[in-house]
């Protein structure tokens, strides 16, 4: 269970890793002399690191053993934030956040495989559930954590202090995680046979239009407040969005064993709920607040409601399968920006 923990523990840092430097915006470009839009492009190289390394280092990689992988990627991940925390040159700042982004996507890759195959086959599920509990927990306090840190401190603190987090964590997966094998070559599908896997296409196919929907909110909170008549505040709406997705992975946790589909169908089915709320009931606080709630339990066990599906189909192709899940959740965040620039831009929010 400690273990697992520490996975869980490594994918808070991934997803607090990525999201960080849009809460640390002023200060950063502030103490590097630069512009904010250039600061906006630490979370672009990052995504494109992802993006680009994933899939093909999963693939490269499927025959080694499970935990020397996990821990060389983690120590890759360590360095490269390191460099990130003390680089006063944009260019290296840039080229440390790419770097951090192909290691965070290898770790993506692998993780939830790893957690299931440490962990009993009648608790797969469950490991599931905590091994993916540190993403939506990254996505509700991370950002606002290091924007604290960074604002109260030196933003170059909030970096250093998940460089320190990702080396504690770390030492525990070297001290008592157990290893796993890796695939063995004869039974290894082609990355393009992999991803024609009756379901794989479409569980894709589901995650990026989730995140996409999630994420384009989840940015532009701010604006979306502005435009109703709530007295809500940002960081009191995301406090709610975080203790309702802790709730959420709670749930997933209890269920996804016994009942994974009808948990995943509730899931979706709730969150398109929260949203038509958020959109029909703007002028109530109580609405926001009950769509928050509800939007928050059906995000929380999100990462591993899709993350099992995605091994259930992939099948001993499983780390393969899940390569493909950091490259949709990315493209879903970088398209999502997009849109919601297009959408502010089309009808600002005053």
């Amino acid at each position: 269970m400690v273990s697992l923990g520490a996975l869980a523990v490594i994918g808070f840092v991934l997803v607090a890793m990525e999201t960080m430097p849009a809460g640390l915006l002023p200060v950063i470009a502030s103490g590097m002399g630069i512009s904010e839009g250039t600061v906006g492009l630490f979370v672009s190289a990052y995504a494109l690191g992802t993006v680009i390394v994933t899939i093909p280092a999963i693939t490269l990689t499927r025959g080694m053993r499970r935990k020397p992988l996990l821990l060389g990627a983690i120590l890759g991940l360590i360095l490269a934030n390191s460099i990130t925390a003390v680089s006063s040159d944009v260019t290296l700042s840039l080229v440390s956040r790419f770097l951090a982004g192909s290691f965070s996507g290898i770790i993506w890759g692998m993780l939830a495989a790893y957690g299931r195959k440490i962990s009993p086959p009648s608790r797969a599920g469950l490991s599931l559930a905590i091994v993916s509990g540190g993403a939506p927990v990254g996505f509700a306090l991370g950002t606002p954590l290091g924007s604290w840190l960074g604002t109260t401190f030196d933003w170059r603190w909030a970096f250093a202090g998940l460089t320190m987090v990702a080396l504690i964590a770390g030492a525990l997966i070297a001290a008592i995680a157990p290893d796993a094998d890796g695939q063995p070559t004869t039974s290894r599908l082609p990355l393009i046979r992999v991803f024609k896997i009756p379901g794989v296409a479409i569980i894709l196919a589901v995650i990026f239009t989730w995140m996409l929907a999630h994420n384009t909110i989840y940015t532009y909170i701010s604006p979306y407040l502005r435009s109703t008549s709530s007295t809500l505040t940002v960081d009191v709406q995301l406090l709610i969005f975080g203790v309702a997705s802790i709730i959420g992975i709670v749930i997933t946790g209890a269920l996804l064993d016994r009942h994974p589909r009808p948990l995943l169908h509730g899931s979706v089915a709730l969150f398109i709920a929260a949203a038509v709320v958020l959109l029909a009931g703007n002028t109530s606080t109580v609405a926001i607040i009950a769509a928050t709630l509800a939007w928050g339990i059906a995000f929380g066990g999100a990462s591993a409601q899709v993350q099992a599906a995605l091994t259930t189909t992939g099948g001993a192709d499983s780390d393969v399968a899940n390569s493909f899940l950091p490259v949709a959740f990315n493209l879903a965040i970088f398209t999502a920006g997009i849109l919601g620039a297009a959408l502010l831009s089309a009808r600002p929010f005053s």
